[in-house]
């Protein structure tokens, strides 16, 4: 009986030893993600990930940053005041070429989502029935590169249409028959939010018609700081997140949404499943020659002096 006391007031010792020894649990690391808008279906892997625990089985603690100015991200996380940012890819060209110090090191979107959008109750059937007719955008550059070559793949020009700034109201401009069709709209928002207004419209792909594909949304990371263990570990989660979104939308969208009650809308449920099939299934994976042909496109639509090398703006981390 003393022995077995013994023992077990030993084995308590040892226990308790041990604890003090190995210390309180070691806190996650920090880390920031800047946003390129507000929280939207584009952003699903981001915050399953957050929301779902896989940041934090990677030992991370990730806040995701809505930007003030959508335009700031990148020139944050050059300057070192933000860690990762969601960016573009046809943008990352235009970094590369301003100098700022930064660099692909993943995928979120992996296809593009930009199109050229007119309404089905409309005269426009095709993208050759664009002749005379007003086409609104909302930034002008890329836009325009986007809209010349497909009209170039049906003998038209730029010059065969007249091109109308609407901001950001692609939408609206729609509707109210201020233009005949949009450039700049994405097919997992605009054509859902005309959907809701009653009157559905249909999507003219910029990659069926001489434009390269590309990769719409990416993460960019400062390039000085590639050797930072916590990209990867980043890279990590939002894989396994976008794994389970893929094969369980339901209960995605539930994670997605959970706390932001201020999209849980139908707009947001469909643009959700209409995004999913889009999501990087690699985000850490690079595709070189992709990036090479995109950055050859954006040269010769004069959006660039020079294509940088590819090794130059994106990496990828292991």
């Amino acid at each position: 009986m003393l022995q077995s006391m013994k023992a077990i007031f030993a084995a308590l010792a040892f226990a308790v030893a041990i604890g003090f020894a190995s210390g309180p649990a070691q806190a996650a690391d920090k880390l920031t993600v800047l946003l390129d808008w507000y929280v939207n279906a584009d952003h699903g892997p981001l915050v399953v990930a957050k929301e779902g625990g896989y940041f934090e089985a990677e030992g991370l603690d990730v806040e995701l940053v809505t930007p003030a100015d959508p335009s700031a991200p990148p020139r944050l996380v050059a300057a070192g005041q933000g860690d990762i940012a969601v960016s573009y890819q046809p943008t990352l060209y235009e970094q590369a070429q301003a100098g700022l110090p930064v660099v692909r090191i993943g995928t979120l979107i992996s296809t593009p989502l930009n199109t050229v959008i007119a309404l089905k109750s409309g005269s426009i059937k095709s993208l050759a029935d664009l002749k005379g007719k007003k086409v609104g955008f909302s930034i002008s550059g890329f836009e325009d590169a986007i809209l010349s070559t497909m009209l170039g793949t049906v003998g038209l020009s730029e010059k065969d249409v007249e091109m109308i700034n609407v901001n950001f109201a692609l939408t609206p401009a729609l509707l109210s028959g201020q233009v005949d069709a949009v450039v700049g709209a994405y097919r997992n928002i605009e054509l859902n939010q005309l959907e809701a207004e009653g009157n559905p419209g249909f999507a003219i792909y910029p990659e069926e018609h001489g434009v390269p594909a590309y990769d719409e949304l990416i993460y960019i990371a400062n390039k000085d700081k590639l050797d930072d263990d916590r990209l990867p570990r980043f890279l990590r989660a939002v894989e396994a997140a976008t794994v389970f979104l893929t094969n369980h939308p339901e209960e995605g969208l539930k994670l997605f949404v959970k706390n932001h009650s201020d999209i849980d809308d139908d707009l947001t449920k469909k643009s959700w499943y209409d995004s999913v099939p889009r999501f990087a299934k690699r985000p850490a994976a690079l595709d070189a020659g992709r990036y090479e042909r995109f950055g050859a496109f954006m040269e010769k639509a004069g959006l660039i002096e020079k294509a940088p090398k590819v090794e130059d703006i994106a990496v990828e981390l292991r």
